[in-house]
């Protein structure tokens, strides 16, 4: 073809066939699925939730009724969430009440292997049948091969009831 032959005419304007029409149909399908999809993972990426300190507590007991200076074991219903399932379990907690109204909450299980301790009065300690692990009424190692003190629950006295959080990664 010569160059110089080439006409430069306006470009016609077809009216819309039945092809274009598909194509438009499937790409805006295609960006409506996309948007359906992206919206709620970017959601979900950035905008963690919030966490729910304040509605992690459970009142769990009667300050009245716990002694001073002697471990009480308490149980408690806690309902637990893991994603849509929500579960609503019983949980224990041995408290320790001081004169002054302090009150300490320790998780029920020995920190060596996880097997549940108890209160020996005779010995004024807590005592993990075993593996012989020993603890004081605060929760110290005495003896035995547990590596560290009992796990603590986070508590907060509302009048006279006592409420149990979550437990205490500070502690």
């Amino acid at each position: 073809m010569d160059p110089e032959n080439l006409s430069h005419e306006p470009a016609v304007e077809l009216s819309p066939t039945r092809r274009s029409f598909y194509i438009k149909f499937i790409y805006g399908a295609m960006t409506a699925i996309g948007a359906a999809l992206a919206v709620p993972a970017g959601i979900y990426l950035l905008f963690p939730p919030k966490a729910r300190k304040e509605g992690d507590y459970v009142e769990a007991a009667d300050l009245s009724r716990i002694p001073v200076g002697t471990p009480e074991e308490i149980s408690f219903q806690r309902t637990r969430i893991d994603g849509w399932k929500v579960t609503s379990e019983k949980a224990t907690a041995w408290v320790v009440k001081t004169a002054d109204n302090q009150v300490t909450a320790f998780a029920p299980q020995c920190t060596h292997l996880g097997c549940a301790y108890h209160w020996d009065q005779p010995t004024n300690n807590f005592v993990c049948p075993c593996h012989t692990s020993a603890f004081s009424v605060d929760g110290k190692v005495l003896s035995g091969p547990a590596p560290r003190p009992l796990d603590k629950y986070m508590v907060k006295i509302q009048g006279n009831k006592l409420a149990i959080g979550p437990l205490d990664t500070h502690a």
